[in-house]
């Protein structure tokens, strides 16, 4: 059978965002909108500063949003997600560490910690 182009994007887009819907896909849904938003924070704190600067919340949204979508990656059994979370959350916690140490020592942090 001929579908025409429009038809079958209509298709596909229906089976991934109507067909396939569950509550892990809400979830998903969820830990993106919350990985996505430390750009939003990221931005409103440079605007207020006036430069670019990268605020601790940014990392514990990284965190909480990328753990979230490891956690869809495991339960989904998708190798792609879960390879790049773990080591993406690796770093965040680093970069977390990071702060906390350079505060601990009275040097403040890095310029843009917030």
């Amino acid at each position: 059978m001929f579908y025409s182009l429009p038809h079958d994007i209509g298709v596909y887009l229906y089976d991934v965002f109507v067909g396939r819907f569950d509550a892990w896909v809400a979830f998903g849904i969820v830990a993106q909108t919350l990985f996505a938003g430390r750009f939003l924070v990221q931005w409103i704190e440079s605007e207020r500063a006036g430069r670019s600067v990268i605020p601790v919340s940014f990392w514990f949204l990284s965190i909480l949003g990328g753990g979230m979508t490891m956690i869809y990656g495991l339960v989904r059994h998708d190798a792609i997600i879960i390879l790049g979370q773990v080591l993406s959350n690796l770093i965040y916690v680093r970069n977390l560490v990071l702060i906390a140490k350079n505060r601990r020592s009275g040097r403040g942090g890095p310029a843009g910690d917030g």
